[in-house]
């Protein structure tokens, strides 16, 4: 993906978010018209995905790109295993850019929660998430 498209997704994410969307639903419906799924709907689905998981635990940010992935590579079909071990290798690869990036892949790490140091804000995650995806599945 060329970068002035990921800068307007980046926008169109923040934008998602400023108005009350999570982390994972202002990434993931950034890429609703390439995942060929209405945003209604992949807002819907990444609803509980916010907050890291709603428990803080791994990234709303971090979650969508996952999600995104399996959209993007999965046969749909459970008697195909085929793209199963490439989805799930990309996914890492993904998640492992991800945590490279910005120390953790944690919610609670991310916005610094114990530690009262934060190593990455919510926009900057979503940020993240989506050059992500941008430049490395979609």
């Amino acid at each position: 993906m060329k970068e002035e498209e990921i800068r307007e997704r980046i926008c169109r994410a923040h934008a998602c978010h400023a108005a009350g969307g999570n982390c994972a639903q202002s990434v993931l419906c950034a890429f609703s018209d390439v995942l060929g799924v209405e945003e209604t709907t992949l807002f819907q689905v990444s609803e509980a995905f916010g907050l890291g998981m709603g428990r803080m635990d791994t990234c709303g940010a971090v979650t969508a790109m996952y999600m995104a992935t399996g959209l993007a590579m999965s046969s749909g079909s459970p008697q195909s295993g085929i793209t199963k071990g490439k989805t799930l290798k990309k996914t890492a690869e993904l998640g492992d850019i991800f945590a490279q990036k910005n120390g953790s892949l944690v919610c609670r790490e991310l916005k610094g929660v114990d530690t009262k140091k934060p190593l990455r804000s919510c926009p900057g995650c979503i940020e993240d998430a989506v050059r992500i995806l941008g430049e490395e599945l979609l």
